[in-house]
C-alpha cells in the first residue's frame, strides 16, 4: 500500500531536479555551440554505460551504474558546478555538497533518500566496481567532448597537459580500455597545440 504522501514527494523531488538543466558546465557541446548542462551531461554518461559496460575492468551491475551517474550532479543544483581545474572551489566542494545532498534527497521518501544518498556516497568514494566505472565514464566525456571541439575548454581556462593527467589518475581503475582510448586523445591534443604544454 502505497504511503501517505509518497507520490507527493516523488513528484517534488523531480520537479525540484529539474532545476539540474540550469546547471552549466565548462565543457562544450561535441559541436561548439556552447557549454553543456548537467542534466546533458548526465544523460550523456547514462548513455555511455548502457552502451560501454562491457570495457569495465571487474563486472558491474549496469542499472544501478546507470542510476548512479543520473544522480550524482544533482547536489550541483545547490553547490553548484565547481569546475575540475579550480582550486579555490574544490577546497570548499566536499562541504558544499553534502549540505546540498541532505536538503535535495531529504526531498525523498526515506527508502529512496537512503537508497539515493547511498549511491552518491559509493560514487564520491570510488571504490566498487560500479563507482569506479562511473568515474572512469565522468572523466572520459569531457575529454570526448574536449577532441570534438578541438580543445575549446581547454584553451578558454588554459589547460596544461599535466592537469589533465592528474585529473585522469585513477580513470583506469574503471576500465583500462576506455583509458588506453581517453590518454590517446590527451597525447594527440597535447602534439597539436590544444592543451598546453607544461614546459
Amino acid at each position: 500500500m502505497e504511503t501517505e504522501g509518497r507520490l507527493e514527494k516523488q513528484l517534488h523531488f523531480l520537479m525540484e531536479t529539474d532545476k539540474i538543466k540550469q546547471v552549466f558546465r565548462q565543457t562544450y557541446l561535441s559541436d561548439g555551440s556552447r557549454k553543456e548542462n548537467d542534466a546533458e551531461h548526465s544523460w550523456h554518461l547514462a548513455l555511455m554505460c548502457a552502451l560501454l559496460a562491457e570495457y569495465a575492468n571487474e563486472s558491474i551491475d549496469t542499472l544501478r551504474t546507470m542510476t548512479m551517474v543520473l544522480i550524482h550532479d544533482i547536489i550541483e543544483i545547490d553547490a553548484g558546478d565547481t569546475y575540475a581545474y579550480d582550486e579555490a572551489g574544490n577546497v570548499t566542494k566536499r562541504e558544499r555538497e553534502v549540505k546540498a545532498a541532505d536538503r535535495i534527497f531529504g526531498l525523498l521518501p526515506a527508502d529512496q533518500e537512503a537508497y539515493f544518498r547511498e549511491l552518491w556516497e559509493e560514487f564520491e568514494a570510488g571504490q566498487t566496481p560500479e563507482a569506479k566505472f562511473a568515474l572512469t565514464l565522468d572523466k572520459v566525456q569531457p575529454l570526448l567532448l574536449n577532441d570534438a571541439t578541438e580543445g575549446k575548454s581547454w584553451k578558454e581556462h588554459g589547460i596544461r597537459v599535466s592537469q589533465v593527467l592528474k585529473r585522469n589518475e585513477k580513470t583506469v581503475e574503471g576500465s583500462s580500455r576506455l583509458w588506453e582510448h581517453a590518454r590517446g586523445l590527451i597525447e594527440k591534443n597535447a602534439k597539436l597545440g590544444k592543451l598546453r604544454d607544461d614546459r
